[in-house]
């Protein structure tokens, strides 16, 4: 693989009309399929892997062996650690916090401003903080200032209004805790008792 390798259609350094950001830092071992669009004005680890059509905006820190499936747009200022997995159809609103070994499953979204519209909460938009290893289920909603704890796992379809403990399975709308991940059935055997049931 070259330093970056990208299908044609790849935008790298896409300007940025911002005051204060400057030219895009991407390490070396980048896969970027059609459609990517890295903005200038953010730090990008080595070894990112892009799907189709993702965007990635200005004034973010991403750190390596990040994977951003297709049709994904990561919006500024956000903080991704190293590892994560943002799966597809995933939106990450401004300010999101998502440390080391993160996985977004797809269509995952992300919000930060209590009162869109106000322009006094423009001033005050803060996405939520993702800690180490947390799993977010398919098509998750995350409200702004909520933080997940490290390898809590989030079910699919929840809407995360509060803060969900480590270790801690949440799921529903609003999202509630309810066990610890380390009290879940083993894989092997919560797949043989849904196979069962077919």
């Amino acid at each position: 693989m070259t330093a970056t390798d990208a299908d044609p259609g790849v935008i790298v350094g896409y300007p940025v009309t911002r005051k204060g950001s400057g030219p895009l830092e991407l390490g070396p071992g980048a896969r970027l399929r059609s459609g990517t669009v890295l903005y200038d004005g953010s730090r990008i680890g080595s070894g990112l892997q892009t799907g189709h059509g993702v965007v990635i905006r200005e004034e973010n820190e991403i750190g390596d062996g990040v994977s951003i499936w297709s049709n994904t747009v990561i919006d500024y200022g956000c903080r991704v650690g190293d590892r994560v997995k943002i799966h597809a159809n995933c939106y990450i609103a401004q300010f999101t916090v998502l440390e080391d070994d993160v996985f977004l499953a797809p269509g995952v979204t992300i919000a930060n401003d209590l009162y869109p519209g106000d322009e006094r909460s423009a001033e005050l938009m803060t996405g939520p903080h993702i800690e180490a290893g947390a799993q977010i289920g398919v098509n998750v909603t995350i409200l702004p200032f909520v933080r997940i704890g490290a390898g809590a796992i989030i079910g699919s379809g929840s809407v995360v209004t509060r803060d969900v403990p480590p270790g801690f399975v949440a799921y529903g709308n609003p999202a509630a805790p309810t066990r610890k991940v380390a009290d879940l059935p083993e894989i092997d055997e919560r797949v043989a008792a849904l196979r069962s049931r077919a």
